[in-house]
């Protein structure tokens, strides 16, 4: 893919240096945004010495990036490992650096950065510095602030519009993570379809806390010139009251030949798990994370999908086509596009219930048990919606089950009508005659005709 990028750093209109570091590799696609913190001029020193070595351990694994975007056996977890270990290394660089020299103790500085791949994104993140990512015309914050004041709001201890009223309004630049204050640091990464027409903005907390709504994003970042774009983000800043230094870059993807096929399909299934219940809670990097382990698969007319019996351990989404549901050969029902079956075997591995078969040539996006446990474990927020979503579903059938359970209880205590109805039946028709035939008979029909179709609708 074409790539289009500039960057613009400023010291702000309250500090006298800057510490912020940039780095652009056009040849790697690699792009690095570092904003360091310490005295002495060891924020420069840390932000500087990060987005070099995060360079030089990129380039010495650049064959594995290569393999990877030429399509051979490399799985993308060992381009987010080896983009973990290239922050890492620059951790430890930095800390031993603070280690020889007294007046650069407890530097550190943030990290995130951007490597673009064939047609797919990598990100690693430790911070308070954002990437954002705009797709059709929405904006979409891909990293998570690494701060005290996001972990007081994500904890419910505080509310945004309150944090200048709050004790708390003397740290908003405080972090919880940084590089090289310690040896080692935990990584944030996250890897995503790369699509047609995206724009990213990686920016310091110098810029970002000016940027208040997503329209002031995409408003400067659709500027005709890319130069333009990252010079508006300064101005906008420094308007704003530039109370850091501020740093821009801005890379802007290329339009290619499968361009609407590409968005669409990514778009497709971003929608469908968007619409199941269980994934309902999640954002969009969370739904991003959820759809790197699915798998699409697709069925010819007539094709079994699953079978009544068999051990499950997947979780079936229709993408497109018509599935067949049956039991004993007894239809069930019809699932169609944004339906999904299976979802059981993501928690239980007990025996499928019914079996599905393909009523038209589908496409099915599949979730496997062993790869949602692997997400559930690593993501602690994302399990935690999830499982409010399983208890909120479990919540409404039960609260079903109970409504049929008292519709039935009712039911059972009404008073049984039958020798009435037949009377009135009899009396209607003239018939007198309790021990005649053609009375029995009559009174059978009567009887069984609404009882046959009541049997029809529990089939």
């Amino acid at each position: 893919m074409e790539l289009e990028f500039w960057a613009s750093t400023d010291n702000g209109k309250q500090r006298d240096h800057n510490e912020d570091n940039f780095l652009i590799d056009k040849h790697l696609s690699l792009f690095v945004v570092a904003d360091g913190m310490g005295g002495h001029a060891a924020g420069e020193v840390a932000s500087s010495l990060c987005v070099r070595r995060v360079r030089e351990a990129v380039a010495e694994n650049n064959d594995l990036v290569e393999r990877f975007v030429s399509g051979e056996a490399v799985d993308r977890t060992e381009v987010l490992r080896m983009l973990e270990h290239a922050v890492q290394a620059a951790c430890s660089a930095i800390y031993q650096r603070a280690q020889k020299q007294q007046d650069k103790r407890g530097m550190g500085t943030t990290c995130t950065l951007l490597l673009i791949a064939g047609q797919r994104g990598f990100i690693a993140h430790v911070g308070d510095s954002r990437i954002y990512l705009t797709r059709q015309s929405q904006v979409h914050q891909l990293s998570e602030d690494h701060s005290l004041i996001n972990e007081l709001v994500r904890r419910g201890k505080l509310k945004l519009e309150e944090i200048d009223d709050s004790p708390y309004k003397d740290y908003k630049n405080a972090v919880t993570r940084a590089v090289g204050v310690y040896e080692s640091v935990e990584v944030d990464t996250l890897d995503f379809d790369i699509l047609p027409g995206d724009q990213f903005l990686l920016c310091s907390d110098g810029l970002h806390h000016y940027l208040t709504t997503d329209e002031t994003i995409t408003k400067t970042l659709t500027s005709e010139s890319i130069k333009t774009a990252t010079e508006g983000f300064i101005t906008l800043a420094n308007d704003g009251g530039g109370h850091d230094n501020i740093t821009s870059v801005v890379v802007r993807v290329g339009q290619a030949e499968d361009a609407d096929h590409r968005v669409q399909d990514v778009s497709l299934k971003l929608e469908v798990l968007k619409s199941i219940p269980l994934f309902k809670y999640l954002n969009y990097k969370e739904l991003v994370r959820v759809m790197n382990i699915t798998k699409v698969r697709d069925y010819e007319p007539g094709q079994e999908i699953i079978t009544e019996g068999e051990r499950a351990d997947e979780m079936f989404l229709i993408l497109a086509g018509k599935v067949r549901l049956h039991k004993d050969d007894a239809f069930i029902t019809f699932l169609k596009r944004s339906d999904h079956f299976g979802e059981m075997a993501l928690v239980d591995s007990s025996p499928r219930s019914a079996s599905a078969s393909a009523e038209e040539t589908s496409r099915l996006l599949i979730i496997n048990r062993n790869d949602f446990y692997e997400i559930i474990q690593n993501e602690n927020r994302l399990s935690v919606k999830i499982l409010w979503s399983v208890v909120q579903v479990l919540v409404q059938r039960l609260r079903k089950t109970t409504a049929d359970l008292s519709g039935a209880r009712l039911e059972a205590s009404l008073p049984d009508m039958t020798d009435q109805i037949i009377f009135d039946t009899n009396t209607l028709t003239g018939d007198s005659d309790p021990g005649g035939d053609t009375i029995v008979e009559h009174r059978l029909e009567t009887v069984t005709e609404p009882k046959s179709d009541d049997d029809e609708d529990d089939d």
